[in-house]
């Protein structure tokens, strides 16, 4: 009997300690996930005001180009140079989509012109003329 009430004994000790560590575990798990709810609440607090921070930044750019544009500062000078070449560019380029919307493949971008739709050889006497060679 001496046996069994000494194997009850480490039995007991041993599901305690199994018990003891399983809380301990939990506990443990539990304080990650709180830290890592944390920090991921954090680095999203830090991306949403970096992101305010460019927007206002932009916001900055926007404004003083708008009032400086044509007398900007030595030091932005090149960069608003840069910016009323790209906006040229941007209605250059519009301009460009707009036409070959309305004649397809017809306009020659490089040229500026129109090019008169390819014909076959008996309908080439019919096939419109571009606009220069109407001054005579």
């Amino acid at each position: 009997m001496a046996n069994l009430d000494d194997f009850r004994k480490r039995a007991k000790e041993a599901l305690n300690t199994i018990a003891d560590v399983s809380v301990e575990m939990y506990k443990s798990a539990e304080e990650k996930a709180r830290i890592m709810t944390r920090r991921a609440k954090l680095n999203a607090d830090i991306s949403r005001d970096k992101s305010l921070i460019r927007r206002r930044f932009i916001d900055i750019g926007k404004t003083y180009y708008e009032l400086n544009k044509d007398m900007p500062g030595e030091e932005f000078e090149q960069s608003c140079d840069d910016i009323t070449a790209a906006y040229a560019s941007i209605e250059a380029l519009k301009e460009e989509v707009k036409l070959l919307k309305t004649h397809g493949l017809n306009y020659d971008a490089a040229d500026a012109k129109y090019k008169a739709a390819p014909q076959d050889e008996e309908s080439q006497d019919e096939a419109p003329q571009d606009e220069d060679s109407n001054q005579d």
